[in-house]
């Protein structure tokens, strides 16, 4: 079952849609399952290239967790514009989801997982180190230096444009200089360590968009916490998006394994 509305947060809506993994039973409510928010990266949206966060949802819904992908302000469906209070915003419009979905008779409160790719999964881990209601994390390519990697990403002369101008566009996206300085305010390799629970890194062999290397850096580091494990699993081939039918199974049913495997002990999955 899948449905789809609006989440206000602040002056903007979000577009979102929740799977729901079971029907409604007799009484007319919903048996608690775990819940897995995806947050999707750089000037994407809640469906993603080739359809990935669909078919994520979908497949993940179908093994009993409830599945929330949304559109970050200015991306999607949503309303906003896109860099719009930078990192922080994006952050902030996390939590905003989590107030939301969290409400929803049929979530298990105790079992929350976000699911970030790319510059999400930077989102997701500033925003699991300071939301207790956090405790998995799931980092498809993660971004390890916002800064960098998106200024590599749009290209010097989008950055600096925008630095001397106040305003850039990048693929009708118009990108602030505030948005550029909020990149470098926030480096995620020292805050991954703050975050105690469970973790799972999934990355392609063929990115060439976010470096392979940062998730073996990024294990590192999660190693070396008092508390808290963290597995890897590299997708040979894979690009960045993990755009073949071998590539999105693999990631998918990588995902798929470790979340049941990982799954509290008053959550359901089938």
């Amino acid at each position: 079952m899948e449905t789809t509305f609006m989440i206000r947060q602040g002056e903007w809506e979000l577009a979102a849609t929740l799977h729901r993994p079971l029907a409604e039973d007799r009484g007319g409510s919903f048996q608690a399952a775990p819940l897995v928010v995806i947050c999707h990266g750089f000037v994407g949206s809640r469906i993603g290239v080739d359809r990935l966060f669909v078919k994520t949802a979908r497949e993940l819904a179908g093994t009993g967790l409830n599945v929330l992908r949304f559109d970050y302000a200015g991306c999607g469906e949503s309303e906003g514009d896109y860099g719009a209070g930078g990192l922080d915003a994006m952050v902030s419009q996390t939590r905003a989801v989590l107030d939301h979905v969290l409400a929803i008779p049929g979530i298990a409160t105790e079992d929350v997982t976000l699911l970030g790719h790319s510059l999400g999964g930077a989102v997701a881990i500033l925003t699991a180190t300071i939301d207790k209601r956090v405790n998995k994390l799931v980092l498809w390519s993660p971004v390890a230096n916002p800064f960098g990697d998106i200024v590599r990403i749009v290209g010097k002369d989008v950055y600096e444009k925008a630095m001397q101008e106040g305003r850039a566009d990048y693929l009708g996206y118009g990108l602030t200089s505030g948005y550029f300085n909020s990149l470098s305010a926030h480096h995620p390799f020292q805050e991954a360590r703050k975050f105690l629970g469970p973790i799972l890194l999934v990355h392609g062999t063929g990115d060439d968009v976010i470096p392979v290397d940062y998730s073996f850096l990024y294990q590192k580091i999660f190693r070396i916490r008092r508390d808290g494990c963290c597995d890897k699993e590299l997708v040979q081939g894979a690009n960045h998006t993990f755009s073949s039918e071998e590539s999105v199974t693999a990631v998918i049913d990588r995902t798929k394994g470790w979340l049941i495997g990982h799954s509290g002990p008053k959550s359901r999955i089938i």
